[in-house]
């Protein structure tokens, strides 16, 4: 049966987008021997549904009841309300039948525990799950190891080989193993540690987590020491100052995203069963705090699915909302009981409880059809049963709602949902709990401490990363808010295709403006802002068609609905993860959290310019709000290749007129006039004999070879480089980058800044593993380049280059005013740009990579860093 063609014919084809699809086809559906697709996507779900629905069989449920059931679970999943996390629909029903993402595994501190953990990963990774580590029970570097009358080599040293076998396991081209690797803040080895990722080509499987306590918040705050404890003898063996230890955690916390920090004492607060023994780590993303041996059971409602069609509303300057009877309410005179009146008219609760208790014995049915990888995983996750039932499509919710991201009434929002899916899981869970009995360590739980008499599950909800599944199910990613408004998706090779976001079509179609004129111009700017409208009227001066439903909710008021108001509203409501202020990323990680029990998966986004004092305000934030982790990225920190929309290429006469006179404060303040300048550079010109050096490297595009030639001081003058390939995009680019670096090199650059512009910059073909990994041509030129300098001695000149340097160094310093004033959170800078940092996807090569839920994901192909 040709299942391609199949798949056109599917009568779910119509619920996913192409992208969806594109993401189904290479990852979840299934394939035969020869890689060939052997099922659709409504044969998918058919399979999921029937696997997990047997489980009913253990309870002693009817063949008609299994079958109702059969069609609940795949009513759910089809109408893309519920999706389980990505191994159940890859797996269920099939030979693998490993359901879980992942799992957490401890480290004793003997050699033989951590090589038998190591060959645990080893085989979870294989099965498709990732790992999380506490590496904190580890002797320290240096100290006495008594067997050997040697000295250990310490937790990072032991993290590098978990990295490198990581790298060595393929999953079967579904899912890549993912590291979470901690260390708590008292461990002698704490500074290595927070430092292991400042080369950001270690360590590139594991995300790293720093386990902080209150105590050490509260040192940090009073800038005084604290101890360091040896967890081989329990012994004190330094003070460090709690304060600049927190400030090198955030200087790498800017300067890459990581380490990220775990509150552990608040997390172990909230064990639901203590007496199964601490708490230690989480899953590689952070959202799932487990004991050893446990294992990720989760799955996401897509709450954008439980908005009720309902007349028009429109909200203006962010303030107020205006509903159907042309009743007016905003944040500053909004009632309560009317508040709620217009959330519960709005959301479709009952559809909702349905869906809750659904995916509540879907969840808990899948810990019984799990094939876990190890025995000692089985029988403790049996013991507890631990469900993490959360949420997709948070800001798309919001967008129906027309309530900004950024608000208050967000807020209150996110709260009042919340606590309902938290609310309905557990009492489906004691429901299930009657019938079939509950956990087994439920009589040394904290349920039954405080006066439950069943509880099926330990705990019942998490919000997990939905970076592929949201893709899939159309919606947007967690608790996240737009990534952007269009993006340019690589559909085919010198092919692309621009994709714009869904709520704004529709939202277009609604207020009666839709038309390809807008959707074009959107597509370009990139954004809306306070210059759009102004922007689009010159860009097509003709009126809008303005819906006559929404002006006449106007009219009713005596008020004239003004085309610069459905801008201000659209400014208001689309809002991406760069235009929020980090407060309110924060903000709305609480409001989560307070009624979930596991923990929030969220990222924090920068801006490219934020301090580490703003990062350091968001920590202090995340502590006093009570969240159990932050993870932060600063736009730009780990990637290496700038785009800037062509919007924002654009600038004003008058932002270049504030750029000129800039750069003539600038030019004054060091003592120079603008006919001074050390500009044009002119490139040294290149003499008829040089000497160099030439390095054969290995590639995913095949053998790369870098003539390094210098010059008469032994310095690196220019590169060739030549790729085991004729012709192609290999050969012209690695011959394009080496022209560039000639260039750079020739005009005064620094080989230094040359290498660390190249290394670490990825495509989809890396070769080789560990630390003699080749991520792209690119990086292999880099390096090249840095071990031909190894045999090279030369000076560095002070030149013209340098006072050029010396000029930018204070352009940057005194010329980007940042201005974090009004609430959208836009950064306005004095050079008129504001780029956008993005790397390549290492599965698709693709640049529309985000950051959030604590995860790498490409918009493209749907591979994420969370696996």
């Amino acid at each position: 049966m040709d299942f391609e063609a199949d798949i056109e014919k599917d009568t779910l084809l119509k619920n996913f987008s192409e992208n969806a699809v594109t993401v189904l086809k290479k990852r979840y559906l299934a394939k035969n021997a020869d890689g060939s697709i052997i099922e659709n996507i409504s044969g998918m779900f058919e399979r999921v549904a029937e696997n997990i629905s047997e489980a009913d069989y253990n309870y002693k449920s009817s063949k008609e009841n299994i079958a109702r059931l059969k069609y609940d679970f795949y009513d759910e999943m089809s109408n893309l309300r519920f999706l389980p996390n990505s191994p159940t629909l890859m797996n269920a029903g099939r030979p693998l039948q490993q359901l879980s993402a992942c799992f957490v595994l401890p480290i004793e501190d003997s050699m033989s525990s951590i090589f038998e953990t190591l060959k645990n990963t080893a085989l979870i990774h294989q099965s498709g799950g990732g790992t999380g580590f506490s590496f904190s029970r580890l002797r320290p570097k240096n100290d006495v190891v008594h067997s050997t009358k040697g000295v250990s080599s310490g937790p990072v040293s032991f993290m590098q080989v978990f990295n490198a076998a990581t790298e060595a396991v393929k999953q079967g081209g579904t899912r890549r193993g993912a590291n979470m690797g901690i260390l708590n803040i008292d461990h002698p080895d704490i500074i290595d540690f927070i430092t292991s990722k400042k080369d950001t080509s270690k360590l590139n499987n594991f995300n790293i987590s720093v386990a902080i306590t209150e105590d050490f918040i509260n040192k940090a705050l009073n800038n005084e020491e604290y101890p360091l404890i040896n967890p081989r003898s329990k012994e004190v063996v330094k003070y460090l100052n709690a304060k600049e230890v927190l400030n090198t955690i955030i200087e790498l916390a800017w300067k890459s995203g990581e380490p990220g920090i775990i509150f552990i004492d608040r997390i172990n607060k909230f064990n639901p069963v203590p007496s199964a023994g601490p708490i230690e780590s989480t899953n590689p993303c952070g959202e799932q705090p487990l004991i050893p041996y446990e294992s990720c059971n989760l799955g996401s409602i897509n709450i954008g699915k439980f908005i009720k069609k309902h007349p028009i509303n429109v909200k203006m300057s962010g303030l107020e909302i205006m509903d159907a009877t042309g009743t007016r309410f905003g944040e500053t005179n909004l009632s309560a009981d009317y508040y709620a009146n217009f959330i519960d008219s709005l959301i479709d609760w009952e559809a909702l409880r349905k869906t809750i208790h659904t995916a509540t014995h879907f969840l808990d049915n899948v810990i019984d059809k799990n094939n876990y990888p190890l025995d000692k995983i089985k029988e403790t996750t049996l013991s507890n049963r631990k469900i993490g039932l959360g949420l997709m499509g948070y800001a798309d919710t919001l967008i129906k709602l027309d309530i900004p991201y950024n608000s208050n009434i967000a807020l209150q929002t996110a709260e009042k949902i919340m606590k309902f899916i938290n609310s309905e899981s557990k009492e489906k869970s004691q429901e299930l709990g009657e019938i079939r009995g509950s956990f087994p360590n439920f009589e040394n739980s904290v349920w039954k401490t405080n006066g439950y008499k069943a509880m099926r599950n330990a705990t019942t909800t998490t919000i997990a990363p939905t970076g592929t599944i949201s893709i899939i199910g159309g919606a947007s990613s967690g608790i996240e808010p737009l990534f952007a408004l269009s993006y340019e998706r690589h559909v085919l090779d010198n092919q692309s295709l621009i994709e714009i976001d869904k709520n704004l079509k529709d939202k277009f179609e609604e207020l009666g403006i839709f038309s390809d004129e807008l959707i074009n111009f959107i597509a370009k700017e990139g954004k809306f802002d306070k210059n759009t409208y102004q922007n689009w009227k010159h860009y097509n001066p003709l009126p809008l068609k303005i819906n006559p439903e929404i002006k006449n909710l106007y009219e009713k008021n005596g008020e004239k609905l003004e085309e610069y108001q459905i801008f201000e509203y659209l400014n208001s409501v689309f809002i991406t993860s760069h235009d929020i202020l980090p407060k309110w990323h924060v903000l709305t990680q609480s409001a989560f959290q307070k009624y979930t029990d596991n923990a929030v998966s969220k990222t924090v986004n920068f801006p490219h310019d934020a301090t580490k004092e703003d990062i350091e305000e968001v920590y202090m934030q995340a502590y006093r709000l009570n969240l159990k982790g932050i993870t932060v990225y600063r736009d730009g920190s780990r990637e290496q290749v700038l785009t800037t929309p062509k919007s924002q290429e654009r600038k004003t006469q008058n932002e270049n007129s504030i750029a000129i006179n800039n750069d003539n404060a600038v030019n004054n303040s060091a003592g120079l006039d603008n006919s001074s300048r050390c500009m044009p550079i002119e490139p040294r010109k290149r003499p008829d004999i040089i000497h160099g050096v030439t390095i054969k490297t290995v590639t995913g595009c095949g053998p790369l070879y870098v003539t390094v030639n210098k010059d008469e001081n032994g310095a690196p003058f220019e590169i060739f480089n030549s790729i085991g390939k004729s012709g192609g995009c290999a050969q012209s680019q690695t011959e394009s980058i080496g022209r560039m670096v000639s260039m750079a090199l020739r005009s005064g650059i620094d080989a230094e800044e040359i290498i660390s512009q190249l290394k670490g910059i990825r495509c989809n073909q890396p070769y080789g593993f560990g630390e003699s990994i080749i991520y792209s041509c690119a990086d292999a030129i880099g390096k090249a380049l840095e071990k031909s300098l190894k045999e090279m001695t030369y000076l560095k000149k002070q030149n013209c280059r340098d006072n050029a340097l010396n000029i930018n160094t204070i352009n940057k310093n005194n010329g980007n005013n940042r201005n974090y004033n009004n609430e959208k959170g836009n950064i306005n800078a004095t050079s008129g740009l504001n780029a956008q940092f993005r790397g390549a996807c290492p599965s698709c090569g693709g640049s529309n990579l985000k950051h959030a839920e604590g995860c790498t994901v490409c918009l493209d192909c749907g591979y994420s860093d969370c696996g």
